[in-house]
């Protein structure tokens, strides 16, 4: 552990130098195993936050009240602490920049982790392709890396469902057809699509964007349950 980064009130980033990383694709995960004294051992996935060009290895980890590893990572861990991983895993919910665009990425919460990490791969690739990241959070305050987006190139949609600053002038309403019909490209131009959070919203976006003409074969889903696990 290099360093520890606070994003939101319960979300951390964990900058990590594993020994022999043998490089990631943006897109991929890890999995984090912890050990107790007395032996038990409790396993999470965790999306990889940072571009395969990037420096370091970054997970983003949001605290679960009820979880049995990511309150341990958010609140106790200190840098100089070592982490068991493996991974990195996954190659379908992957994006290169040679695998082309335009890049639809519809982000709910917490899964918004693995597109910081295609993001920063396009930027760092010099990569032209249009990108477009809606991402739903509850507030303002809950926007993970909400500094950072800017910064990258792509056209970011923020909608805040539960509370909205005072003066807010973009959305404040949960993604469905109609804001996705909004946001999203036309069907004809064929956007690679990536939706990632929770399992009802992804299923909610996914069969909107179906329902709005979109190939189901470009799009590409990956969901998580209420306990963080895949």
């Amino acid at each position: 552990m290099v360093e520890l980064l606070d994003e939101t009130p319960r979300v951390r980033s964990l900058v990590l130098d594993p020994p022999d990383w043998s490089g990631h694709l943006a897109g991929q995960h890890v999995d984090v195993r912890l050990t107790a004294e007395d032996g038990y051992q409790a396993q999470r996935s965790y999306s990889i936050a940072s571009a395969p060009e990037d420096e370091h290895l970054v997970l983003t980890v949001e605290r679960l009240d009820d979880g049995e590893v990511s309150p341990y990572l958010v609140d106790e861990l200190r840098p100089g602490d070592e982490l068991e991983l493996r991974g990195p895993i996954g190659g379908y919910f992957v994006w290169e920049a040679s695998t082309g665009g335009p890049l639809l990425l519809i982000a709910g919460g917490s899964g918004v982790v693995p597109f910081r990490s295609m993001l920063r791969h396009r930027a760092a690739a010099g990569n032209d392709v249009p990108a477009r990241l809606l991402y739903s959070s509850r507030s303002l305050e809950e926007v993970i890396y909400r500094d950072e987006w800017k910064g990258l190139g792509a056209d970011v949609r923020l909608t805040l469902t539960r509370e909205q600053p005072e003066g807010w002038t973009g959305y404040a309403r949960r993604i469905d057809s109609e804001l996705l019909a909004e946001v999203a490209w036309p069907p004809e131009e064929q956007p690679l699509v990536y939706v990632c959070g929770p399992t009802p919203f992804v299923e909610v976006a996914a069969e909107s964007l179906v329902a709005l003409g979109y190939d189901p074969g470009r799009i590409k889903t990956e969901r998580f349950g209420a306990t963080g696990g895949r």
